[in-house]
C-alpha cells in the first residue's frame, strides 16, 4: 500500500503555488510547503492560519483563500498556509506520504506506537517528518500572536490548555460554534505551540464535514480578522495616519538562547519570566558613545555579559540611527531589549551614533530621523510625549521597576533632562527641522 501511494503521489503534480507564495520547507515527496503573507511586516499582531494538516480535512482551504483576498486591519499581519500536508491533501489521506499523522508527530508529550497509515500513527520519533520540522521552523520565525488550525468535522472551537481562551471564545461567538475542550491528544501542533509560548494562543477550529460554503468561508475569514483586530494595542491603528519613516532591517542575533536569557533576566529583575515586549509605555533615547555604526552594531550583536553581575543578555536596542540619519532596526519589537535598567520590560530603545547629547542634537539629519521614528512609534503604541525620555531620566519614569536592590538607582548620563526638554518640545510642535 505504501509503495502504491508513493507512486501515485509522484506521478500527480500539485497546482503551482499561488502568486507571491513563499516556500518554508518541503514534504516527504519534495513538494513545496508554501505560505503567503499580507499586512505590514512590522504590525504588532501576527496571525498564522493553517488551512489543513490532515489531507482529508481540507475545508479550511476556503478560509485561507478568502483571507488572501482581504486586507488585514491596521496593526495585523497574516501568515497563510493553505496546507501543511500537500502529499496527503492530493489524494485525501489523513497522513503524509510516509503514513504519519503529522498532528501526532510534534515533540510535546509525544508517544510512539502503531504502524504507518494507522489513523493516529505518530511516526518513528518526535518531529521525524520534514513537514513537522518545517512547521516548527515557521512557528519560531513568525512567533505568532494567534494561530488557527482548521480541522473537521466536529463543529466546534477547541478550548486549549495553556492558551488564551478568551480569544478562542471570541472566535467561537463570531462564527456561531460552541467552544469546548477536547480530550488530550499527544504530540499535537497546538499543544507544542502553547507549551512553547504560553503568552500566545494556538487553537483548533473544527469545521463541519464536507466543503465549506462561500458564505461560511467569508464568516470564518471575517472572524479571523475581527479577533486579530481586537488584539491590536490601543490606538495602534492610528499609526497609519503618521508616515512611517524609512527603516532598514539589520538584525543582530536574537535567537532562542538570547530570548531564554531575556526570560531569566526578566524574572530576576521584574518578577516574571517574559521575553516579549507587550504594549510598550516608554521610548528611551540613547547615544552610543562611539562614532561609527558598525562598532555599535557589533557591541549589541556580541551579547556579552555585563561586567558586574556576569549576566546576559547583553545590551542592545531596537533601533540604531546613523550619523547621516539612516534608521536601522536591530531587534523586532516583539522582544524586550536590555537597554535601560528598570524599564526593559516596557520600553523601546533608540540608539544614536554619537559621543554626546550635543554631538547628536547638532546633526540635523539624525534629529529629523529620530523625531520621525519616535512620532511613528508614539502613534503605533499610544505613548505619551512625557514618556519619551532620555536614559538619564530613567529613574523618574513612573514605569521604572527594579527588584535587584543593587541596581535600583542605576542610570546613565546620555540624553539629559535639558536635552530631552528641547526634544519633547519638538515632538509636541511636530517640528520637522
Amino acid at each position: 500500500m505504501i509503495v502504491l501511494l508513493v507512486v501515485i503521489l509522484a506521478l500527480v503534480a500539485l497546482p503551482a503555488p499561488a502568486g507571491g507564495a513563499e516556500t518554508y520547507g518541503h514534504s516527504v515527496l519534495d513538494r513545496p510547503l508554501t505560505l503567503t503573507r499580507a499586512g505590514d511586516p512590522e504590525a504588532p499582531v501576527r496571525v498564522l492560519v493553517v488551512g489543513s494538516i490532515h489531507g482529508n480535512e481540507t475545508a479550511g482551504h476556503a478560509v485561507v483563500a478568502r483571507l488572501r483576498a482581504l486586507e488585514p486591519p491596521p496593526g495585523v499581519q497574516l501568515w497563510l498556509v493553505r496546507t501543511a500536508n500537500p502529499d496527503g491533501a492530493l489524494i485525501g489521506t489523513r497522513q503524509n506520504a510516509r503514513g504519519v499523522d503529522l498532528n501526532r508527530n510534534f515533540p510535546f508529550r509525544w508517544r510512539g506506537g502503531g504502524r504507518a497509515f494507522d489513523t493516529y500513527f505518530p511516526g518513528r520519533g518526535p518531529a521525524s517528518e520534514p513537514e513537522t520540522r518545517a512547521l516548527k521552523r515557521l512557528v519560531k520565525a513568525v512567533d505568532p500572536t494567534v494561530t488557527l488550525h482548521y480541522h473537521q468535522h466536529m463543529r466546534l472551537v477547541s478550548l486549549e490548555r495553556g492558551a488564551d481562551n478568551a480569544v478562542v471564545r471570541a472566535y467561537a461567538r463570531r462564527v456561531g460554534l460552541s467552544a469546548r475542550r477536547l480530550p488530550f491528544y499527544r504530540g499535537t501542533l497546538t499543544s507544542w505551540q502553547n507549551h512553547r509560548d504560553p503568552e500566545a494562543a494556538a487553537f483548533v477550529v473544527e469545521l463541519p464535514a464536507g466543503a465549506l460554503s462561500p458564505r461560511a468561508a467569508r464568516r470564518h475569514a471575517r472572524a479571523v480578522l475581527d479577533v486579530a483586530a481586537d488584539l491590536v494595542p490601543p490606538l495602534a491603528a492610528r499609526a497609519a495616519a503618521v508616515a512611517k519613516p524609512a527603516i532598514e532591517w539589520d538584525p543582530i542575533p536574537f535567537g532562542d538562547a538570547r530570548r531564554a536569557q531575556m526570560r531569566a533576566y526578566s524574572e530576576r529583575h521584574y518578577g516574571a519570566p517574559v521575553a516579549r515586549l507587550r504594549e510598550p509605555k516608554v521610548i528611551v533615547q540613547h547615544f552610543t558613545a562611539s562614532t561609527t555604526y558598525s562598532s555599535a552594531w557589533n557591541t549589541f550583536a556580541a551579547n556579552a555579559p555585563d561586567v558586574e553581575f556576569g549576566e546576559r543578555p547583553g545590551v542592545c536596542a531596537h533601533y540604531l540611527i546613523d550619523r547621516d540619519g539612516t534608521i536601522r532596526q536591530l531587534v523586532s519589537l516583539t522582544w524586550r531589549c536590555r537597554h535601560t535598567v528598570g524599564l526593559n520590560h516596557t520600553a523601546i530603545g533608540i540608539e544614536h551614533v554619537g559621543t554626546s547629547d550635543a554631538d547628536v542634537m547638532g546633526r540635523r539629519a539624525m534629529v529629523r530621523s529620530s523625531l520621525a521614528l519616535t512620532r511613528w512609534l508614539q502613534e503605533r503604541f499610544a505613548i505619551r510625549t512625557r514618556d519619551v525620555i532620555g536614559h538619564a531620566e530613567s529613574l523618574s519614569s513612573p514605569y521604572h521597576r527594579e527588584r535587584v536592590a543593587a541596581m535600583r538607582n542605576r542610570t546613565h548620563g546620555d540624553f539629559s533632562a535639558a536635552t530631552m526638554k528641547d526634544y519633547r518640545e519638538r515632538l509636541a510642535r511636530r517640528d520637522r527641522r
